[in-house]
């Protein structure tokens, strides 16, 4: 394998064989100019050879990474993610390519991406008004990942460079421990007094743990009262047309059935006997398929005014920047503090595996594992067979091999 660099004004060129056309029989040969000291150059040069070797190499096209985004997104994103997923990517790949559309895509390196997500967090939003969450950062370091991914496995690059970016993340203690059983039940009580409406729904979601779009997609067929049950079939989504969507939950495990409380039965049947009655005034009766929560007139509620609603809950109560996604980290928190199984949390949250549910509340393990050993020791003080009864049932035991 042969290559080798040549000095130029203002730069350092490559060229290396990359094997012969097979029709032609015609020697093949890549050139690339890299700017910057000679160690630069004899880095870059070392990975093209070990490409070609490892049958890595990927012939440089015009292709620029603005264009291979918008065709990502018509050829693979759109026939392969959920209505709601797309607009998402696409807002996303908008802001990618305002960063980095204009490099060829063969030439995108690492420190690029790790630019673009630092950029982000300083002034990455449009309005000039800051920068993006981490959080934020972290979902379009994935959408980009995952069109790289695309590339790769379709011969356009040789290797993902977002791989080996580490994007940045949340503080989960934060994120995830901010409302505890008294925040909650000060939320309940304040949305009974200020947003009826949507008092039942954040009740439903506070006691499940569901996603807001499982909330919303829930229909009287999918709950059994009498066996306190409810399964998760289906979500409802609205599209930045003002379209409403029904689509199959996120995951096969977001597909779940799971046990009611006694006080969220109660609560459920005195919901249905009031939609029933509403419904009886307009002449209409109550379908088992229709939804459980909605507006007087059957329409579904939109997932914003639900958010904003739980938003103005939340600043009358000093719990700032709350979302509703907390009401289902507290659902999960108050479990595992309660000592609950994580396997159980993990499936009634619907999480596609228990290391997800470790994942998210790793935080509260510590005081678990305290809690666990504490159990333990009173489990052990509990039994009433004393040191006399074990003499006594085996009189051969010395006595300094009991256990006290």
């Amino acid at each position: 394998m042969k290559g080798y660099i040549r000095q130029r004004e203002d730069s350092w060129q490559i060229t290396i064989d990359v094997g012969r056309d097979p029709s032609t029989g015609k020697r093949l040969r890549h050139f690339e100019r890299v700017k910057g000291s000679k160690r630069d150059a004899q880095r870059r040069l070392h990975e093209l050879l070990v490409n070609v070797e490892q049958g890595r190499y990927v012939k440089p096209t015009d292709l620029s990474v603005g264009q291979f985004l918008k065709e990502w997104l018509q050829d693979y994103a759109q026939m392969n993610t959920r209505a709601r997923t797309f607009e998402r990517y696409a807002s996303v790949v908008d802001h990618l390519i305002l960063a980095l559309g204009s490099i060829p895509l063969t030439s995108l390196r690492p420190q690029h991406i790790d630019k673009y997500n630092r950029d982000c967090l300083i002034s990455g939003r449009r309005d000039g008004k800051g920068g993006l969450s981490p959080l934020t950062v972290k979902k379009h370091h994935r959408v980009l990942s995952e069109a790289l991914k695309y590339a790769v496995r379709n011969g356009l690059i040789a290797s993902n460079p977002a791989e080996v970016v580490k994007p940045p993340g949340p503080n989960k203690e934060r994120q995830v421990g901010r409302l505890g059983s008294a925040e909650v039940q000060a939320i309940l009580d304040s949305a009974k007094e200020r947003e009826s409406l949507y008092h039942n729904f954040f009740f439903t979601a506070a006691y499940t743990g569901l996603r807001r779009g499982e909330v919303l997609g829930l229909r009287w067929c999918d709950i059994d009262l009498d066996k306190s049950t409810l399964s998760v079939v289906q979500t409802l989504q609205q599209l930045q047309s003002g379209e409403y969507v029904f689509t199959p939950p996120k995951s096969e495990k977001s597909r779940r059935q799971i046990a009611l409380s006694p006080s969220l039965v109660i609560l459920l049947w005195e919901h249905r006997l009031k939609q029933e009655h509403t419904w009886r005034l307009l002449g209409k009766s109550l379908l088992p398929t229709d939804l459980v929560f909605s507006h007087p007139d059957g329409r579904p509620l939109r997932p914003n005014s639900v958010t904003r609603a739980l938003k103005r809950i939340g600043e009358s109560l000093s719990l700032k920047g709350i979302r509703l996604h907390d009401l289902r980290h507290a659902h999960a928190s108050i479990l595992l503090k309660q000592g609950v199984h994580p396997k159980i949390v993990q499936e009634r949250l619907g999480h596609s595996s228990i290391s997800t549910t470790f994942d998210i509340y790793s935080h509260l393990l510590p005081g678990m594992d305290e809690a666990a050993a504490r159990r333990f020791e009173e489990g052990l003080q509990a039994d009433d067979i004393s040191t006399e009864n074990v003499a006594e049932m085996s009189p051969n035991l010395p006595k300094e091999g009991v256990l006290r």
